[in-house]
């Protein structure tokens, strides 16, 4: 039988909305969408690479939590205000995954729930069972 363990980051969107900041299943490991949210403060206004590199940091952390680290990581996805900012949001991506090498997706949308944060980040990963 697998088990479902969900980690919360302890967020009052998580109870408001109904998500996990993660959820293991098994021994795979899907990771919610993550902004450069510090509770209610945005880390690094409107610059791409901070929030690139700290979002990465809250993505680590969720998956320390699951048992898991960045070199479980098989899959990220970038959702991003600019598709301007991608060589610096592809330079933080390669700081932590450039060994890891997971499939990637970078996507433009229109915008995200504040004008100042800049990008967003879901990961998958997979750990051995």
């Amino acid at each position: 039988m697998t088990n479902r363990q969900n980690i919360s980051s302890g967020t009052v969107w998580e109870e408001k909305v109904g998500y996990s900041r993660a959820v293991r299943f098994g021994n795979i490991i899907e990771v919610a969408g993550t902004t450069a949210l510090d509770g209610n403060k945005i880390i690094a206004p409107g610059d791409p690479y901070q929030q690139m590199c700290f979002i990465i940091g809250k993505i680590e952390q969720a998956l320390k939590q699951a048992r898991a680290s960045l070199k479980d990581v098989i899959r990220t996805r970038m959702y991003v205000t600019d598709i301007g900012f991608a060589e610096e949001i592809g330079r933080a991506h390669f700081k932590y995954f450039g060994k890891i090498k997971p499939a990637s997706t970078m996507i433009q949308i229109s915008g995200l729930v504040n004008p100042d944060l800049v990008v967003e980040v879901e990961v998958t990963a997979m750990v051995s069972s």
